[in-house]
């Protein structure tokens, strides 16, 4: 796995991945900085970490022949007041919507991501409490 960031102007950079793939980076999380333009460094690390654990809640629940229909992932973090400013506490609410959904299916899966799948959720769990809450919704 490998990125690159290049600077483009102000605070503002273009990362790639050897995927191919790109994302324009600003530096502040205020949209009243600098005239912001894109998400900043720290809103990526918490889109990863609800993306990294989304996509392994989805694959065990369709594994275990769960009928989802959507999954949404929301993640709030708060930072510490002096830098570095890491996150100290994160907070994920699972959103599972499925027809006839088995809520300790949904349950497992939660925490099979938390403690053994999703990378990053473990990394960010060395220094963030990490909490979670699931809300399932009968599809219709």
């Amino acid at each position: 796995m490998n990125t690159r960031v290049k600077w483009v102007e102000g605070q503002r950079f273009v990362g790639s991945a050897d995927s191919g793939h790109s994302i324009v980076i600003d530096a502040s999380d205020d949209s009243t900085v600098h005239g912001k333009t894109a998400l900043s460094p720290m809103q990526l690390i918490l889109m990863g970490v609800g993306g990294c654990s989304g996509i392994d809640v989805l694959h065990i629940l369709q594994r275990g022949r769960e009928n989802v229909t959507d999954c949404v992932v929301e993640v709030d973090g708060t930072r510490a007041d002096t830098d570095p400013k890491v996150f100290t506490d994160i907070h994920m609410t699972y959103i599972v919507t499925g027809k006839n959904l088995d809520p300790a299916k949904v349950d497992r899966a939660v925490k099979l991501s938390g403690e053994k799948y999703c990378s990053a959720s473990v990394m960010l769990g060395q220094v963030a409490n990490i909490t979670k809450e699931i809300k399932i919704i009968e599809a219709e």
